[in-house]
């Protein structure tokens, strides 16, 4: 069997040793004679499971006491409309940060939902291609939350810093984040945030779970017309399992942190791993004249990275070869076109080599 180099942007790469790892437990887990896949969900091998998982990802990201870990379903796009009606209780507007397609998409289901919402800072005179200094940022001042895309995976667009969410007379909001592909990528102060949110499948594992981090004074703060499934109390009380959850998934995502902790070392020897990935790629195409990345230094992002050819002609046939030489799922996202290399946790700087490698390759070939 060969094993590819996988630059999708999601469902992505999973390392290869977690991969073995399920692949010896699929059929017997641990001898209970079982696969993960059939066993209950309340039963005490998956309740040891989740356990675990969890006590993993607080160890890994120094989660504090007072903040509930929730393994939930619906991907991050659901948190879209769960979000507001968790916050919202208590009156005020959802406020936002635009800085692409996956923030433009959080404020169009708030707007949808509950009508007026107020952007408060966006990029979108700069093309996306910076996002908007701390300075620039105004709330209005009935702000119940500042929620921000801290990495937009379609335009390569990444957060340089953790936005201070306050109102302009001076008061605090919660800050939410949706770090569906940045999570896990490097230390992070969870205590700066109210609630963050990751869809699975970039950093965690595969799809069909995602998890929520709120803090314990935020569960009180919901609509009282908020589905049972979308609330944040509920699941925390019922330690995320209000229904039956994605159990191979939320299993599997419990080996990925198990991985960070024991192969990789934690995350700050993970954040080394990702800038050095990331830098490697950034200089290749900084220093050809067929590649281009658009984004400001600051912001470009380490876990996707965009980029066009020159000649767009070339396009189709740079796709092709590259597939050819087992370098998979590099073309970009069909509103933006070009290209797109995802970096995330599980591609290997072997990877990142073997890219720069076919790419120096092609254009002294075709450029």
């Amino acid at each position: 069997m060969t094993r590819h180099y996988n630059f999708c942007a999601g469902p992505a790469a999973l390392p290869t040793t977690v991969l073995e790892r399920a692949r010896d437990e699929l059929l017997d887990y641990h001898g209970s004679g079982v696969s993960v896949m059939e066993m209950s969900h309340r039963g005490e091998a998956f309740v040891s499971i989740a356990e675990r998982a969890e006590a993993d990802l607080r160890e890994l990201l120094a989660i504090p006491d007072n903040y509930r870990v929730l393994f939930t379903q619906g991907g991050a796009s659901l948190q879209f409309a769960a979000l507001p009606y968790n916050l919202l209780g208590a009156g005020g507007r959802a406020n936002f940060l635009h800085t692409g397609i996956w923030g433009k998409k959080a404020i169009s289901e708030a707007r949808h939902l509950f009508g007026d919402v107020h952007v408060a800072a966006s990029s979108e005179e700069n093309g996306h291609s910076a996002v908007p200094r701390q300075e620039d940022i105004v709330l209005s001042e009935d702000a119940a939350y500042l929620h921000y895309t801290a990495n937009e995976t379609i335009g390569g667009l990444e957060f340089d810093y953790i936005p201070e969410a306050i109102r302009p007379d001076g008061t605090p909001v919660p800050l939410v984040c949706d770090m569906s592909s940045t999570i896990l990528s490097g230390p992070l102060d969870v205590s700066r945030f109210g609630v963050i949110y990751a869809g699975a499948q970039k950093n965690i594992g595969p799809a069909g779970l995602v998890m929520v981090i709120v803090r314990d004074d935020l569960l009180d703060q919901a609509r009282d017309d908020m589905p049972t499934l979308f609330s944040y109390k509920a699941l925390s009380e019922a330690g995320s399992m209000v229904n039956t959850p994605a159990t191979y998934s939320w299993y599997l995502a419990g080996l990925v942190f198990n991985w960070l902790k024991g192969g990789i070392g934690g995350l700050t020897a993970m954040d080394a791993i990702n800038s050095r990935k990331a830098a490697r790629l950034y200089a290749a195409i900084d220093d050809s004249a067929l590649y281009a990345n658009p984004i400001t230094l600051r912001n470009r992002s380490r876990m996707n990275v965009p980029f066009v050819l020159a000649d767009p002609r070339l396009d189709s046939l740079f796709l092709e070869e590259a597939e050819a030489a087992g370098l998979l799922n590099l073309k970009g996202h069909r509103s933006v076109g070009g290209m797109r290399a995802s970096l995330y946790n599980a591609v290997p700087e072997a990877a990142v080599a073997a890219l720069i490698d076919f790419m120096a390759d092609f254009e002294k070939r075709r450029g």
